[in-house]
């Protein structure tokens, strides 16, 4: 049986977290979710995929319908998603950077963009310690075209660093269609990597 689920004017991460309580209940073999922004069609789509749903969207005016269909019939759609069975301890050491900035610390902003962008190439001396990047507010502006940091970031991305970039905040400042590198996120996401990880280190 089909469910549909209507997340029209939901802030992240209000859709995939509906999505996420619905397939922890029923288990249902096919869904539609209604959302109306760039942002939520991405986190919706991916969650669903991470669950092993085949996923189609359709975009209808300012709306997007994102339809689910279990991959196999029968099979048990709420699957962890794959970082779930990791825990703090186990494996190389995990930290995760939160930056929530264009530039670092305090007083002259233009020091303060040089020194974030220091920081950012000096990153890969962490080596695999570095397990998440994640950029919120105006953080994400670091990962669009003609960014100083985007050469930093995109090395970071090629050496195996999983860069999540919030979704909402893109979204804010109209840079959703213009964002080069990571992956766009969610609260959820977020919250969810804070609590695998070692330790986070907030810039």
């Amino acid at each position: 049986m089909s469910r549909e689920l209507d997340c029209r004017g939901l802030a992240c991460p209000g859709p995939v977290t509906q999505v996420k309580d619905l397939l922890a209940a029923e288990h249902p073999a096919s869904l539609v979710v209604v959302v109306d922004n760039q942002a939520a069609r991405e986190n919706v789509s991916r969650f669903l995929r991470y669950h092993h749903y085949q996923v189609e969207v359709e975009e209808q005016g300012d709306l997007f319908r994102i339809s689910g269909t279990a991959a196999a019939e029968g099979e048990a759609a709420c699957q962890p998603m794959p970082e779930a069975e990791l825990r703090p301890g186990s494996g190389p050491r995990k930290i995760m950077v939160l930056v929530a900035s264009d530039r670092l610390g305090r007083g002259d902003d233009e020091l303060g963009a040089g020194l974030l962008l220091s920081l950012l190439k000096t990153l890969k001396e962490m080596g695999p310690d570095l397990w998440r990047l994640v950029l919120v507010n105006a953080g994400v502006t670091l990962t669009v075209e003609g960014a100083a940091a985007l050469p930093a970031l995109k090395e970071l991305a090629a050496d195996g660093v999983h860069i999540m970039v919030c979704g909402t905040c893109l979204t804010h400042f109209q840079l959703l269609e213009k964002k080069e590198v990571g992956e766009t996120t969610n609260m959820l996401d977020i919250v969810t990597a804070m609590q695998l990880a070692d330790s986070v280190i907030n810039i």
